[in-house]
């Protein structure tokens, strides 16, 4: 009864989460930095941040957010500042010492907890996806739909975006692709940290429309 909205919603998220973002950002920068372990407990944390966005929304609080100019001000400076810290951090990353290029270095040691943190915090900070869950719970979803109904949308919405970051992790936590991104050094992290920082300035000038 409820398939063609359901299949609505998942060609909206398809279509969300497959364009590039701060989530997008620190997958790759985890799997391609410490590997596919790391990047793969990234993609799990933004996936269950998806989870907050889905509870607030079918509570109502989602709506309350997206009314209160300085609720949503302090949600965004929130994450706009998370994503200029690692952004920084990224940028101040050295070159490898001498001669260390004829053997592929180690990755550095990150915890499962820092990455899951990391895209927990990256997605759950995001005002972004505060409007994008909001709209899609109070415009594409009818609102008579049985609550069961659509909290069961929401574990789909949360599967489908840890399972398609699990897919990105996979991807760059590759030897052959992290062997290319290596060849680049520290290059690659001051690249990433602009990218960052960059989407934390971008962020920072959202506005509540």
């Amino acid at each position: 009864m409820y398939w063609a909205e359901f299949l609505t919603v998942a060609l909206i998220h398809l279509l969300a989460v497959a364009s590039p973002g701060p989530d997008f950002a620190v997958v790759v920068r985890e799997s391609v930095s410490h590997g596919r372990r790391a990047g793969t407990w990234t993609a799990l944390g933004v996936g269950c941040a998806i989870s907050i966005h889905v509870t607030y929304s079918l509570l109502g609080i989602g709506l309350i957010v997206s009314q209160s100019i300085m609720l949503f001000n302090s949600l965004k400076w929130l994450a706009a500042a998370y994503l200029f810290y690692i952004g920084i951090k990224a940028l101040r990353a050295r070159p490898a010492a001498a001669g260390s290029d004829e053997m592929a270095p180690a990755p550095a040691l990150r915890t499962p907890r820092g990455a899951f943190v990391a895209g927990f915090v990256t997605n759950g900070l995001n005002p972004k996806a505060t409007l994008f869950f909001l709209s899609l719970f109070t415009v594409v979803i009818n609102p008579h739909t049985p609550l069961l109904v659509q909290a069961g949308y929401g574990v789909y919405l949360a599967c489908a975006t840890a399972a398609w970051f699990c897919l990105v992790a996979l991807l760059f936590s590759q030897q052959r692709v992290r062997a290319g991104f290596a060849r680049m050094g520290h290059w690659f992290d001051r690249v990433m940290g602009v990218v960052l920082v960059g989407l934390g300035i971008k962020l920072a000038f959202t506005e509540l429309r």
